[in-house]
């Protein structure tokens, strides 16, 4: 059934809503899921006519591309064209968790989120029903799921409520621990930059990476 929610405290309801997760994500539809921040609008990040959709969904153009989750520390490695110490040692530090790490992408993939300029953002929840999605589905390209503009949700309702029956399973895993976006951090230049504030705080950032956090909000100047 088209839009149907499943509330994953139940252990069969689980069962049976991730298996057709795994599955409409892997025949390129839309699926929402909980993460720790807030309720996540997915589909397979390889899939570009997926990735079209859920920009489209959102009412979203290709100026603000699609950040990817990932459901394992090693997975990171073959998604950027270098992984640095700085961004080893913010993985080791705050995934899973709610830090989305912008750095330069491998070139040779075959993905198309949105106008990136070479770049990804990438996060591993720190949520047990996203990292056994993400698991199975291998990285997916994941927004928050509402409405361009309006409020993001931190429940599976209030997400169908948005988004209806443009998507194909709704995973209700309760309402969201944190409720509030990731904190975006930019390894993409020659210095770190903080793009966005949000579950975590520059000063942690700061401390793990032997800088400033002051240093972290100041945009390097290009």
């Amino acid at each position: 059934m088209q839009g149907k929610i499943y509330d994953c405290s139940d252990e069969a309801s689980r069962e049976e809503g991730i298996s057709l997760a795994v599955k409409a994500a892997q025949s390129g539809r839309l699926v929402v899921m909980p993460t720790d921040t807030l309720y996540g609008l997915g589909c397979d990040a390889f899939n570009n006519a997926a990735v079209a959709n859920l920009l489209a969904t959102k009412h979203r153009g290709p100026d603000m591309p699609v950040p990817v989750l990932i459901g394992s520390w090693n997975t990171i490695r073959g998604l950027v064209a270098n992984y640095t110490d700085t961004a080893r040692t913010l993985v080791e530090a705050f995934w899973p968790g709610g830090l989305s790490i912008v750095v330069p992408q491998a070139p040779s993939l075959p993905w198309n989120l949105g106008d990136t300029r070479g770049t990804v953002m990438l996060r591993m929840p720190l949520h047990p029903i996203a990292i056994e999605l993400l698991r199975e589905v291998g990285p997916m390209a994941v927004s928050s799921a509402n409405i361009s503009g309006h409020q993001p949700p931190t429940t599976a309702i209030a997400a169908k409520q948005q988004l209806g029956k443009a998507v194909t399973v709704y995973l209700d895993g309760g309402e969201t621990a944190v409720g509030k976006p990731s904190t975006i951090i930019d390894l993409s230049g020659a210095l770190p930059y903080l793009l966005r504030e949000g579950a975590i705080s520059a000063e942690d950032i700061a401390e793990v990476i032997g800088v400033s956090a002051e240093s972290l909000r100041t945009r390097p100047q290009s």
